[in-house]
């Protein structure tokens, strides 16, 4: 073992590429994550709604669906994909975005993620270079991912993951990585008093609701992994991006301004800046201010 590490770490296109190839299959596995996991929580919901009024009768009663069962099927012909035509990234483009059976459209997320996956996946090693540090760092950008993807598509940002991972991100700081506990702690309280303020505050003056309490667990989560020194940026760049596509999207395709916008992808970007560049960021900043 210490003689791979010894040659990857001589071997920094050797390191990147194997990270490169083994995000591949990662990204290929949040793709079922990201399809899968919204619609298990509905189930959840469903019959649990179901027992508390005793409609039980009225809920559909099909198999429950888990992140490894049923098996992948195409979404036109439900023809199931077999392990060759599974093959992140190589299947799409030699199957040209096609089911192999039905000739139906395969869209462009699935390489997108599987290959987004692999190029965050290799900056962060390139940041954290080889280690336990930098195992975390991708398990946590793994995660943003996720979280970002649904918030995008369902407006959700499910506690089976901001709080375990929030907890993790206590956990680790016991060790010192990323941040001190004191840190850690504070960050995860000031990230969600923070944006649960900002939200009581925004309903008081127009009698509506300007965010969802995911997005106070997403930044209590990124507190607890980095600390609260990171928490201005984070919120200030993610504020700032949301301002930009919204207003991109008001210009471009006369968004109605009225409609909901995701918060979770702009905090998850926000959080995986500071997760490489945080310092970087903050030194700059003080610098600027002349505080430094």
């Amino acid at each position: 073992m210490t003689g791979w590490i010894a040659l990857l770490e001589h071997s920094p296109y050797l390191l990147y590429g194997l990270v490169a190839l083994f995000s591949l299959a990662v990204g290929s596995f949040l793709n079922v994550v990201i399809y899968r996991l919204p619609r298990m929580l509905d189930q959840i919901w469903r019959r649990e709604c179901a027992a508390l009024t005793g409609q039980e009768e009225v809920v559909p009663q099909g198999p429950r669906l888990s992140l490894i069962y049923p098996p992948s099927r195409c979404r036109h012909c439900g023809h199931r994909i077999r392990a060759l035509e599974n093959i992140p990234l190589l299947s799409y483009l030699i199957l040209r975005g096609c089911c192999a059976s039905c000739g139906g459209t395969i869209g462009l997320r699935c390489p997108l993620v599987e290959t987004g996956t692999a190029l965050l996946s290799v900056l962060v090693v390139w940041r954290f270079g080889i280690g336990w540090e930098a195992t975390a760092a991708l398990v946590l950008t793994w995660c943003l991912i996720v979280l970002a993807i649904i918030d995008l598509d369902t407006g959700l940002l499910p506690d089976v993951i901001t709080l375990p991972v929030l907890w993790l991100g206590l956990l680790l700081s016991l060790g010192g990585w990323f941040t001190d506990s004191r840190s850690a702690i504070l960050g995860a309280t000031l990230g969600y008093l923070v944006l649960w303020g900002f939200f009581h505050l925004f309903r008081l003056v127009t009698d509506k609701e300007g965010m969802g309490f995911g997005d106070f667990k997403l930044l209590a989560m990124l507190g607890a992994w980095l600390g609260w020194q990171y928490l201005p940026q984070i919120i200030l760049l993610s504020a700032c991006a949301g301002a930009l596509v919204g207003t991109g999207l008001a210009l471009v395709r006369g968004w109605d301004h009225r409609l909901p916008i995701a918060f979770g992808p702009y905090l998850a970007a926000a959080g995986w800046i500071a997760l490489l560049w945080g310092d970087a960021i903050n030194r700059a900043y003080l610098q600027w201010a002349g505080l430094a």
